[in-house]
């Protein structure tokens, strides 16, 4: 089945998108050069047939190979609890943030299962781990900024401490969406009593004036709290 499946991505690779996204993630060096469409089309295939047998046997190491993993998982239909077994497996292998954001995308059961998944997302919180942490924290921004969880949303992302850079990003951009959809109370927390190194609170308010949903005004007074 694995080799019926990296034939078919060898089909796919175009030599000009992979500069492109390679170009992008700089850390790694096995992108062939798939686009997103193909990938996704490729996996809603898998997870109609003997997904769990593709997932206990796919290769790794092309990039698209892992890609192609985390997107089954999200289109894959099985009990939640069954599902995070396949989660918990594969956080290990994101190695770069597009696996990684994309792959928290996809993971839409989450929002029939907030609780549950709330919890399952602790240790990830709190771990060593560049990644690991990444994954934490997309994940909140993707399903739990909203009003039932943006306080305990904001004390979380104030106890990342990695210094991974990945890591930062990902705090950084979780507050930029944090102030988007919940501005009042993100904006108690900038000027409050934070945890936050300087990077990530300036790359926090330099995300918050890129947004096309803040108005100029408030960019005006955002600019205006950057630190030295």
């Amino acid at each position: 089945m694995q080799d019926t499946i990296r034939k078919q991505i060898f089909e796919l690779q175009e030599a000009s998108y992979q500069k492109f996204i390679a170009a992008l993630i700089p850390n790694i060096d096995n992108v062939l050069g798939v686009r997103m469409p193909e990938l996704r089309k490729l996996a809603k295939g898998i997870a109609k047939c003997d997904w769990r047998t593709y997932l206990q046997t796919a290769n790794d190491e092309y990039f698209e190979e892992v890609m192609l993993q985390g997107l089954v998982i999200g289109y894959a239909k099985a009990d939640v609890e069954e599902l995070l077994t396949y989660v918990e497996t594969f956080v290990p292998k994101m190695d770069n943030w597009s696996v990684c954001d994309s792959f928290c995308t996809g993971l839409k059961f989450t929002k029939q299962n907030k609780e549950r998944i709330w919890s399952f997302l602790q240790p990830y919180l709190i771990s060593d781990k560049e990644y690991e942490i990444r994954f934490g924290i997309v994940m909140l921004l993707d399903y739990y900024i909203e009003p039932n969880y943006i306080d305990r949303v904001l004390d979380l992302l104030d106890d990342v401490q990695h210094e991974g850079y990945y890591a930062k990003m990902a705090v950084a951009w979780a507050l930029s969406i944090c102030f988007v959809k919940l501005p009042d109370q993100t904006m108690k927390y900038l000027t409050g009593d934070h945890s936050l190194d300087l990077f990530t609170y300036n790359k926090a308010l330099q995300k918050i004036t890129e947004s096309t949903r803040v108005g100029a005004d408030v960019k005006e007074i955002i600019r205006g709290m950057k630190r030295k």
